[in-house]
Formats: C-alpha cells, sequence, structure tokens
C-alpha cells in the first residue's frame, strides 16, 4: 500500500500473508502487478468480462469467494461490473488518493490483494453502486 492510500474500513477475515517472492512463486508477473501492485489490467481485455454462467467469483491470490454472478452487471465499462460483493467480510474497502484523484479501492479482505474499485454510479442495480474488477484479480468457479 503506498503512502496515498489510506484504509477506510477494516473488516475481520482469516489473513493471508505471504512475501513478495512468495507471491511472485504463485502468480504470473501480470498477475503480480495487478493483484500485489495495484496495477489495472487494459480494458475490453479481460477473460471474466463476459462470463455469463451461474457461479462464483474468487481471489486469484487466496481463493476467497468475493462475487457471485446474481451481482454481476454489464455496465459497458470494459471490465467485470457487480452491484454488490458476497455477504459478509468478503472485502476490504480503503481511500485510493492516486494518480491525482480520490477513489475508493476494493481489496480481497483474506490477502490484501487488489481487485479494483468501487463507483457510486450504477443507478440501474439495486445498490447504486459498481464494484469494477480487474478480470486478472478473480476466478470464476461454475455452479
Amino acid at each position: 500500500m503506498d503512502k496515498d492510500t489510506a484504509p477506510m474500513d477494516k473488516t475481520p477475515a482469516e489473513k493471508v500473508t505471504k512475501s513478495d517472492a512468495e507471491w511472485r512463486a504463485l502468480l504470473t508477473p501480470h498477475e503480480f502487478v495487478v493483484l500485489r501492485e495495484a496495477g489495472t489490467e487494459r480494458p475490453w481485455t479481460g477473460a471474466l468480462l463476459n462470463e455469463k454462467r451461474s457461479g462464483v467469483y474468487s481471489c486469484r491470490a487466496c481463493g476467497q469467494e468475493l462475487f457471485r454472478s446474481e451481482a454481476k452487471f454489464d455496465s459497458h465499462c470494459g471490465w467485470p461490473s457487480f452491484y454488490e460483493p458476497k455477504e459478509g467480510d468478503a472485502v476490504e474497502l480503503l481511500e485510493d488518493r492516486s494518480h491525482g484523484m480520490i477513489r475508493t479501492e476494493v481489496r480481497c479482505a483474506r490477502c490484501g490483494s487488489h481487485l479494483g474499485h468501487v463507483f457510486p454510479d450504477a443507478p440501474q442495480t439495486p445498490t447504486g453502486d459498481r464494484f469494477c474488477m480487474n478480470s486478472v484479480s478473480l476466478t470464476f468457479t461454475p455452479e
């Protein structure tokens, strides 16, 4: 976490802690950049963008269940979008002041991996929120 990122919401979860070397051994270079260094994949390139089957989306780094397919919607932003995370403490939200903006970063509550950002710009959804996630941060398990 860089100095411009401050916690907004700490949620209890069984924590997974690994060194950078351990994460690098488990993740591809691209996955490491996104999950561990808060990078972003290019829009419209993610493998899960057009996934339509029922199932569960989990953290690619630690396997924590994060989102259910029922909450996925097409936001036309180029990344998989969800209107709410799985119930419980699956994600944590942090204030992100990087790149001259103020945004809300979404991280896995279990391992701290960067997933994406949440924006309050989806009035067509039950929550009004758009959890804009990087496909490379997620795995999908069909029902």
